[in-house]
């Protein structure tokens, strides 16, 4: 399991890239404020807790139990798509709170939300799956383990592409989520035809 700063730093670098990029060109032409300032923190201190969002039931277990277990929370597995319901409420809710703007908060949320597949991403990648679909499915299910799938493994070529689409469409999803929910928030990346 990787430990929090990897999952908030692989957050705000791989899917928040937009707005890093955007920040650093604001930055070089002088037109962030006081008032961008604090909705850029906001953003990234959503992000950052609805990443660890999975890990949140280890904290409460260190306090009781003693131990960093934190698979569920009652019967609902963490690293499920289920629990990541409390991130889309909590982005929603303090976007909500601050702004009172029913459409900015519904997109917090989307963004929430690609913040905590984020968290389910990585550590897919370095357990070898998570109980994304519980409780359609208790078992885990690795995305990336069937990326490893062999040519010769597939069967057939339709077979073997089904599997690598659908594989990494998983991960664009995810950060089609946020770039979607970041769009909303003025970031944004612009073509410019050469004349």
């Amino acid at each position: 399991m990787p430990y929090p700063v990897v999952h908030v730093l692989f957050f705000l670098f791989c899917v928040g890239a937009a707005a890093i990029f955007a920040i650093t060109k604001a930055l070089s032409r002088k037109e962030l404020n006081l008032k961008n300032s604090t909705e850029l923190l906001l953003i990234a201190y959503i992000g950052s807790m609805c990443t660890l969002f999975p890990d949140l039931p280890a904290v409460y277990n260190l306090f009781t139990n003693g131990t960093l277990d934190h698979i569920s929370v009652g019967s609902i597995p963490t690293h499920s798509i289920l629990f990541s319901v409390t991130a889309v409420l909590f982005g929603t809710a303090i976007e909500y709170a601050l702004y009172r703007k029913v459409n900015k908060a519904l997109y917090m949320g989307v963004f929430a939300e690609s913040a905590f597949l984020t968290h389910l991403l990585l550590d897919d990648i370095v357990e070898g799956g998570c109980p994304y679909l519980y409780p359609l499915y208790n078992g885990n299910i690795s995305v990336f383990s069937i990326m490893d799938t062999g040519f010769a493994d597939a069967g057939s070529l339709s077979h073997y592409l089904a599997i690598s689409i659908a594989t990494v469409f998983c991960v664009f999803i995810v950060i089609m989520m946020a770039l979607f929910a970041l769009n909303k928030f003025g970031f944004e990346f612009n073509y410019k035809v050469k004349k």
